[in-house]
Order: C-alpha cells, then sequence, then structure tokens
C-alpha cells in the first residue's frame, strides 16, 4: 500500500467529516464496532463521548478521527476495517482508495490520453505512397487502353506487388484487354 493508515486517515479525514452519506446512525455503528470489538481502541468512556446526540455528526466524526489518529496505526486500521464492513460506498469512495485502485488498474484513462491518435506509426511519407499508388491505379483504371497505350500491360506489371486475390483480378483484366 505504501502509505499508513495512520497517514491515509490524515489525508481522508476532510472527506470523511463533509461526507453526507455518513449518518448519525452510521457514526453511531462505527463507534460501536469499534468499542465492542476492540474496548483497547475504544473504551466505554470514550465512545459515550463520541455517541452524544447533542453535538452534530461531522464534529463527533471530527473528533473521533483526532482520537484515532492519536491512539496509532491499529487504531486507524480498525477504523477502516469497520468502515468498510458497515458502509462500504463511502470506504471504495475515499481519496485513498481512488487513488490506490487508480494506481493498480491497467485500463486508467489518464494511460488512454497519453496514447497518440495517429491513424500508424508509418508516417506521412507512407500515407502519401499509398495515395499515390491508388491514384495512379484510379488513372489507369478510367484512361484504360482506348486512351493510354499498353494501359492493360501496365496493370498486369501493377500486379506484381500486390497479394494473390487483386493481382488474379489485376491479370484477368489486363488479360482480357489483350484478348480484343
Amino acid at each position: 500500500m505504501g502509505d499508513s493508515f495512520h497517514e491515509q486517515l490524515t489525508e481522508d479525514s476532510s472527506f470523511l467529516k463533509a461526507e453526507q452519506r455518513l449518518d448519525t446512525e452510521l457514526v453511531d455503528k462505527l463507534i460501536l464496532q469499534l468499542n465492542r470489538i476492540h474496548p483497547q481502541i475504544l473504551t466505554d468512556k470514550e465512545a459515550t463521548k463520541f455517541r452524544n446526540l447533542d453535538v452534530p455528526t461531522s464534529v463527533r466524526l471530527g473528533e473521533l478521527l483526532t482520537h484515532l489518529q492519536g491512539k496509532g496505526e491499529e487504531a486507524c486500521r480498525e477504523f477502516y476495517r469497520a468502515l468498510h464492513l458497515h458502509v462500504e460506498e463511502v470506504y471504495y469512495s475515499l481519496p485513498t482508495r481512488l487513488r490506490l485502485r487508480n494506481a493498480l488498474d491497467p485500463l486508467m484513462l489518464s494511460h488512454a490520453y497519453k496514447q497518440k491518435y495517429d491513424l500508424n506509426e508509418r508516417g506521412p511519407f507512407f500515407f502519401l505512397g499509398c495515395f499515390s499508388l491508388a491514384l495512379g491505379m484510379a488513372f489507369l483504371y478510367y484512361y484504360s487502353e482506348s486512351k493510354v497505350s499498353g494501359g492493360s500491360r501496365a496493370l498486369g506489371m501493377a500486379a506484381l506487388g500486390l497479394k494473390k486475390k487483386a493481382q488474379e483480378v489485376l491479370v484477368w483484366y489486363s488479360e482480357e484487354g489483350l484478348m480484343k
């Protein structure tokens, strides 16, 4: 992971305090989870203090996060476990989780933006060469035998560098012209 849970909680604290999905009931569940499962992290007296309904939820959550950061690495890890258990959608939307997921995702969007948008890597001369060949073939076809002498022989010669199917068509066309 790289970052310790203490550092992650420090980074995620402002997000958690502003998160609207963490209502009073969910914060109470987190406090009770920490109190019942790990009483060394959150004692009964501390749990009662953080469950005081007279204090706004965001303030109670902020005090809880500060308290857990003061308790150390183990307390921060257990908070993340409780958050993952009770409020999974908030857990996966934490800034540190999003950063970790993007770092591990090979199909991340930023990699797609770095990709070149060329049609091929051969460059402009390849395009000009292909375009010139196509243009030459079009002129030969358009002017054919009647206007250009030996046009059918030129088509036969042009077929030498092409694939088998295209070669057969051009040779067939040139032979048909010779038969007339």
